[in-house]
């Protein structure tokens, strides 16, 4: 007998998503923890290739799983600092704009079966990888001022953009085309 999710209430399923999508970061975040540039604050991160993803294919719950799977991974690793706190907000705002841009902001569906829809991609690649970086370097540079924040800023920089870049449109293109998965429904043109 088949379980049927579409019984559970809408919060359940949005939780139970929640909860996979964080089990999802966490099997791929925490084998890179030993990857330090700046131990306790930045290390190479093959996760971001999730950040697109989890904001196109599951909206809110992806972002939100994305957020605390970084805290959860910093709390694994010994890495939980107060810049955790810009961190959470940071690996929030990260594939939130990829929902955001997706889901509100662009008239073509998503696809990147097109040069002007992958072209779009990279940008908000780039532009979330600024916000973050943007985000957390500060935040640690105040909190603790011993830090290279020009290597914390692209070392943040270089794994927002690089690993979305090269590892997740492929896995997205992947998701979306050969394995059925469809982003988060766009907003419906008022009429």
């Amino acid at each position: 007998m088949a379980l049927n999710i579409s019984r559970f209430p809408k919060t359940v399923r949005m939780i139970c998503l929640t909860a996979i999508l964080i089990a999802v970061y966490l099997i791929i975040a925490v084998p890179f923890k030993v990857m330090s540039v700046i131990p306790g604050f930045t290390d190479i991160r093959p996760v971001m290739l999730l950040k697109p993803v989890f904001g196109v294919f599951f909206g809110i719950p992806g972002c939100f799983a994305f957020a605390v799977g970084n805290l959860i991974g910093d709390i694994i690793s010994d890495s939980l600092r107060w810049s955790s706190i810009a961190g959470f907000a940071a690996n929030f705002i990260g594939p939130f704009v990829f929902y955001l841009y997706w889901r509100h902001i662009s008239k073509a569906p998503f696809s990147l079966r097109t040069g002007g829809n992958l072209l779009r991609q990279i940008a908000v690649i780039a532009i979330s990888s600024v916000l973050e970086a943007a985000i957390i370097a500060p935040f640690v540079k105040l909190t603790y001022p011993e830090i290279d924040v020009i290597l914390l800023f692209v070392t943040i920089l270089l794994n927002g953009f690089v690993f979305p870049l090269f590892l997740g449109i492929p896995l997205m293109i992947l998701m979306q085309e050969e394995l059925g998965f469809v982003p988060v429904k766009m907003k419906k043109a008022s009429s």
